[in-house]
């Protein structure tokens, strides 16, 4: 049986926090997700956070005109982030829970506890035409919630998982695999991301129920050794190689 195809979706919002940290225009994220696209990406994601504390408005604006990959703008639940959702239409739109004081998404969103709040962003951006996806924590609860709130996709919070180690890190992966599988089987399209890198990204991309990654705070890193481009398509390489199994890799 042919492997279901494996979307990258690349984030680009530590190419801004680098630019942000002296101020000016370079590094520019825009140059970075045309360079993306070259090397493979098939859509680019950037998190516009209510500090502004990397991605910018004038990025999101550029993104959407200027990229021909879909976007896909990460941003919290807010009227002020849904206005600018709606403004520029973006492929899609992933709600996740944001802090002041976080140094990243430190966990998915509470779908069960929060569905009232979540409800109307669900609504009018799935009006809108927008792809609407939460991020959650592994947890058949929250995947439940999301169903309910009418969302089409999830995507699971994969920290956890990569931040484990020995059988922690097992059992992590054993969550992702049951809660991809449950996912597909009440109807959701299932997306994964957080944390992943060379060493980490093999075992998720092989679960074949997952049909889209979105990594960035990595390929951000490793491009300052190896370049953007090579970073992509290693990353991609190996997401490939993952998802035919070992029996196409024999």
């Amino acid at each position: 049986m042919t492997p279901r195809p494996l979307r990258l979706g690349v984030n680009i919002d530590h190419v801004a926090t680098i630019r942000n940290a002296r101020g000016g225009r370079h590094p520019d994220p825009v140059r970075a997700a045309l360079l993306a696209a070259e090397a493979g990406a098939d859509g680019i994601t950037a998190h516009l956070r209510e500090d502004r504390r990397h991605i910018s408005d004038r990025d999101i604006e550029r993104l959407a005109a200027e990229i021909r990959l879909p976007l896909n703008l990460e941003m919290a639940a807010t009227p002020e982030m849904l206005q600018i959702a709606l403004r520029h239409r973006p492929h899609a739109a992933c709600l996740v829970p944001e802090k002041r004081t976080e140094v990243t998404t430190e966990g998915g969103l509470d779908a069960v506890g929060g569905a009232a709040h979540l409800a109307r962003y669900v609504e009018e951006l799935g009006a809108a035409g927008i792809r609407v996806s939460l991020f959650l924590d592994p947890e058949k609860a929250q995947l439940d919630a999301a169903k309910r709130l009418g969302a089409p996709v999830v995507e699971l919070h994969t920290g956890a998982y990569c931040e484990a180690e020995g059988a922690a890190r097992e059992a992590e992966l054993a969550r992702l695999v049951e809660a991809a599988a449950h996912a597909e089987a009440i109807g959701l399209e299932c997306h994964a991301g957080h944390g992943l890198g060379f060493d980490t990204v093999g075992r998720v991309a092989a679960i074949p129920t997952i049909v889209e990654l979105n990594i960035g705070h990595f390929l951000v890193g490793e491009a300052i050794f190896i370049g953007l481009d090579a970073a992509i398509r290693r990353m991609r390489a190996l997401m490939d190689e993952a998802r035919a199994g070992p029996a196409r890799r024999a």
